[in-house]
């Protein structure tokens, strides 16, 4: 494997931007990466479902990969490059590799629900080939699949699979998977900005979050102050974060998402058919959660700055 990547912490999964005839955004994409990266991110996945990739080409999927690794100076690239067509997914990864992607996500074939014995091979076929850390990602609401204990256990021997993204909802599948690789070098990273603590309290390591696009600093706290042990303040965190939460998945992600990063003014909420902007009957409740968020922002650092007098 090359250098190792630390799978600690928090790995804001970027949205796409898209001008007004759908093209890519670069300068947009690139000023996000910047802002993620100041704000103390621990690494940056594009081009991963947050990021569009199943309307975008892989001539676009490895320009984005290069433009993200440009912007940044200090945090790990990790590029999405699954599909379910493995010789596809390979040569998305040793194109991303090539272009200096620190690591892979590949998230499971889709649509055609291999078994786990298929699963198996797919993912060894890729790590075989492909020499960057790579991450097996469970989505079963989108894939129609499950990557199983055994089948994650059984990965995580590879040395090129450093990591298991899980949103799959099921803790108790999760928390198998981090008891069982304790032994490995394999991280368990959470899918699921909802389910991010009690995660963490089972044995993952951090996150490849959405919110984080929206809520950086504050997601680094929550998923810091639990990996010290202190579970009060992390939980008093995940409370505050809770609401935008749950108003970023109302809509199918990323719509949620790309309208809470156009109105923080971070980027477009442009979307590729066949997705589309998020419906209008959403829209005051994401505003006003996100009005909040910065109210409380606004109060924590007065407080700070009276103590500092």
């Amino acid at each position: 494997m090359t250098d190792d990547i630390d799978f600690t912490g928090v790995f804001p999964a970027m949205c796409t931007p898209f001008d007004e005839d759908e093209r890519i955004d670069f300068k947009t994409l690139q000023t996000d990466a910047q802002r993620l990266e100041r704000a103390g991110v621990d690494g940056l996945v594009p081009v991963g479902s947050t990021g569009e990739s199943a309307t975008l080409t892989h001539e676009e999927h490895v320009q984005v990969v290069d433009a993200v690794i440009d912007a940044v100076s200090d945090v790990p690239v990790i590029a999405g490059t699954g599909s379910n067509n493995t010789r596809e997914a390979l040569e998305l990864s040793e194109r991303a590799a090539d272009a200096g992607a620190d690591g892979l996500l590949l998230i499971s074939p889709y649509y055609n629900k291999p078994e786990q014995r298929g699963l198996v091979e797919h993912y060894r076929t890729i790590a075989d080939a492909v020499d960057v850390p790579q991450i097996v990602y469970n989505v079963p609401s989108r894939t129609g699949r499950s990557i199983e204990p055994d089948t994650a256990v059984s990965l995580a021997t590879h040395e090129n699979i450093a990591g298991y993204k899980a949103a799959s909802g099921d803790l108790g599948l999760i928390g198998e998977i981090a008891e069982r690789t304790t032994d490995e070098d394999f991280a368990v990273l959470s899918g699921d900005d909802a389910l991010t603590l009690p995660m963490l309290s089972v044995g993952a390591t951090g996150a490849i979050s959405v919110a984080a696009n929206i809520e950086p600093e504050r997601t680094c706290a929550m998923v810091g102050a639990a990996l010290d042990g202190d579970f009060t303040r992390a939980r008093t965190l995940h409370h505050e974060l809770g609401p935008l939460f749950r108003e970023l998945f109302v809509e199918t992600n990323p719509i949620p998402v790309k309208e809470a990063m156009q109105i923080r003014g971070y980027g477009p909420a442009r979307m590729r058919p066949p997705l589309s902007r998020l419906a209008a009957e959403y829209r005051d409740d994401l505003e006003a959660v996100l009005a909040d968020l910065e109210e409380n922002s606004a109060a924590v650092a007065d407080a700070g700055a009276e103590g500092d007098r």
